[in-house]
């Protein structure tokens, strides 16, 4: 299967349990010790919350290759109307999404995260290189969620898979569609021939940032990148939590423009395959005390098996320094696995 290869980074990097699940939310009062980071600032750098000039990307434009290879290039990250994505299938995944939260805690450690599994109930991946745990929980669905779904709902599971396989679906043909725009703006003459050298996999995860009585000592999710080729994300209720760190600015608030509105980011394997010329986005995410907030992130790159060469455009071959070296997606997720962002310097010449 597509996806089963991304499953297989995660087996031979297994996780303690420890560092998968989560603390339950619904019966603390305050933040425990194991959660509180010394005092987030939160302080917004920009007064326009709905649009620090992160780019707007309408998918209709006749000159839509041009935009988003100069949003990724100048930012990483850009929102995306006009994308062919329901707001109702939002709404239906969001219900799915917080129909499964809100189950009681021994419920939900029925379907958590094996130890060196890639799906299923738990925390981030990244939890085990920081000190303290973030504030959140998700779930994370690469296919049919079907076995997992039995579990919590032995017989009312059809609704939650139909609806995940159906979100799914959407996003892997935007993901491809992003792809062939990105792919155009860097090898003009070469696009379809480098998007059919890869097969793609994805994954959807599902987070929850739960109310949080200490918000200025917590964090939904600490500072990272994303490590595949893009990630797309719904932030539901227009509800703001996500940061990224823009170069000049410190960390800055990112909105959606409208319900609707995706946003996007430029992922590890990106950059690498940009030769460097878009960067990967470092983000975070902040938690609010009286707001519990969803969000909807899916994950999309090439299969394990699939060689991430630099391009280096032809209009710009001559003189061009090849940043990094060719490395398969294999050997940089097992190495993100054990160094997290100094895994860069690793690959780079």
């Amino acid at each position: 299967m597509a996806t089963s290869s991304l499953e297989e980074a995660y087996k031979e990097n297994p996780l303690s349990l420890q560092h998968i699940l989560p603390i339950d939310f619904q019966s603390i009062q305050e933040v425990p010790n194991s959660h509180l980071w010394p005092k987030i600032n939160n302080v917004l750098t920009s007064h326009n919350d709905k649009n620090p000039n992160v780019p707007i990307i309408d998918l209709l434009a006749p000159n839509v290759v041009e935009l988003m290879g100069h949003a990724c290039k100048t930012w990483g990250i850009f929102q995306v109307v006009n994308h062919g994505v329901s707001l109702e299938l939002f709404d239906e995944v969001e219900y799915q999404a917080r129909r499964l939260f809100a189950l009681p805690a021994e419920q939900k450690v029925k379907v958590v995260r094996s130890t060196s599994g890639a799906t299923g109930y738990g925390t981030a991946r990244i939890t085990p290189f920081f000190s303290k745990f973030m504030w959140h929980e998700g779930f994370t669905i690469m296919d049919s969620p079907l076995d997992h779904a039995k579990k919590l709902w032995p017989h009312d599971y059809h609704k939650f898979c139909d609806v995940m396989e159906n979100y799914q679906k959407k996003m892997k043909v935007l993901s491809f569609q992003l792809c062939l725009f990105i792919l155009n703006y860097l090898q003009p003459s070469q696009d379809q021939h480098s998007i059919n050298s890869f097969e793609f996999a994805g994954a959807l995860q599902l987070n929850s940032y739960p109310c949080c009585p200490n918000p200025n000592h917590a964090l939904g999710l600490a500072p990272h990148t994303d490590s595949l080729f893009l990630t797309i994300l719904h932030q539901t209720n227009n509800t703001k939590g996500l940061q990224i760190l823009k170069k000049d600015q410190g960390w800055t608030s990112i909105s959606p423009v409208s319900n609707d509105a995706l946003i996007v980011n430029v992922g590890d394997l990106l950059h690498i395959l940009s030769n460097g010329e878009f960067p990967s986005v470092y983000h975070r995410v902040l938690v609010d005390q009286t707001k519990h907030r969803f969000s909807l992130a899916y994950f999309f790159g090439p299969q394990l098996d699939s060689m991430i060469s630099p391009l280096v455009s032809s209009k710009d071959n001559d003189g061009v320094v090849l940043k990094y070296r060719n490395v398969k997606v294999k050997e940089y997720l097992g190495l993100k696995a054990k160094h997290l962002e100094k895994v860069f310097s690793m690959i780079r010449f």
